[in-house]
């Protein structure tokens, strides 16, 4: 169940303790501009919200100096750094700090400051609240371009039209998970992961929480049209076979205006004596039925190779080091 509400204050009732443990995962992929002075501000943010708390930083492959950066404040914070072998993308990277967190409750949020630090108080008082899940929302999108906003709405119509869950609009990673979110999480086997539709289908009682995004603070947005267009298609054939059956349609559609057009010619050529049409008719007509049948069978080969990908069974992501500096939680996660 799914709950709006602009103000935890609506709220007011703890249903959980006020003692609790907490885990941030933040995962990094080139931000050594900045990381360090995030993760001194997440450190001060979290001393005065949880009794022990922990920061996992996943560093997913980064070229620049941001393990460096992370070494530099990794014992002043106490973060726990785990880079992976390569760079497996944003959805692995948190997958992997979610199997790694041990806090009675786990907020997900970037390192690059459009996650506003200040709404992090406001997450913990809905977790004590009751809500298992508390999630980010975009206040508006006006900041974005026409084109990604477009895409955007096409695909939650998309979703929406053809998927049993329903993924909130506009919400995305930053979000706090309950301790039973994150065993659920663990659970799921998939290889190829599309978090936000992972989140919704697990289920369990949610709130949005609306806010607007900074600036970054330096750099551009590592996600690239190429990038969107591929976690889309991720969403799509994980989350709705929307798509097989709208082709499905297709093709009836086309088969029936075919046998139409077919009968059309015979009679016009018996009854009233026209010629059939020329070879320009026909080539068109091939070439636009070619094409649909290939465009069709895009379309079923991105689902076989999704199941290609995971049938094969190769891990989601590899961790070359796990450093941990403090050890301010337990260092077994199936105690808590």
């Amino acid at each position: 169940m799914t709950t709006f509400a602009r103000s935890p204050a609506a709220f007011p009732s703890p249903l959980r303790p006020a003692s609790m443990q907490l885990s941030c995962v933040v995962p990094v992929f080139n931000e050594g501009a900045h990381v360090a002075d995030f993760l001194r501000d997440l450190h001060t943010v979290l001393r005065d919200l949880a009794d022990r708390y922990e920061i996992i930083v996943v560093n997913d492959g980064s070229s620049d100096d941001t393990e460096q950066q992370v070494a530099m404040v990794a014992l002043e914070c106490g973060v726990r750094y785990l880079s992976l072998s390569r760079n497996f993308g944003k959805e692995a990277a948190l997958s992997a700090g979610i199997d790694h967190a041990r806090g009675d409750a786990v907020i997900l949020l970037d390192a690059d400051y459009q996650h506003p630090l200040a709404l992090l108080p406001d997450m913990v008082q809905l977790w004590r609240a009751g809500f298992d899940m508390v999630y980010g929302v975009l206040a508006d999108r006006d900041h974005e371009s026409r084109l990604k906003r477009w895409g955007a709405g096409l695909f939650y119509t998309i979703m929406e039209s053809g998927s049993s869950v329903t993924i909130p609009r506009n919400a995305g990673d930053f979000r706090l998970l309950d301790r039973r979110v994150v065993a659920a999480l663990r659970q799921l086997p998939e290889r190829n992961r599309f978090m936000k539709g992972l989140y919704a289908w697990v289920g369990f009682k949610s709130v949005a929480l609306p806010f607007l995004p900074a600036q970054r603070v330096s750099g551009a947005s590592r996600f690239t049209l190429r990038g969107l267009h591929h976690l889309a298609l991720a969403g799509l054939t994980a989350f709705t076979t929307l798509p097989l059956r709208i082709w499905s349609a297709v093709g009836a559609a086309i088969s029936l205006l075919a046998l139409l057009y077919a009968a059309y010619v015979a009679i016009e050529t018996l009854l009233i004596g026209n010629p059939t049409p020329g070879w320009a008719t026909i080539t068109v007509g091939l070439m636009f039925f070619s094409g649909v049948q290939l465009f069709s069978i895009g379309i079923l080969g991105e689902y076989l190779g999704r199941v290609y990908e995971e049938v094969k069974r190769r891990p989601m992501y590899l961790i070359a080091e796990d450093r941990d500096h403090g050890r301010i939680l337990p260092p077994n996660a199936d105690t808590l």
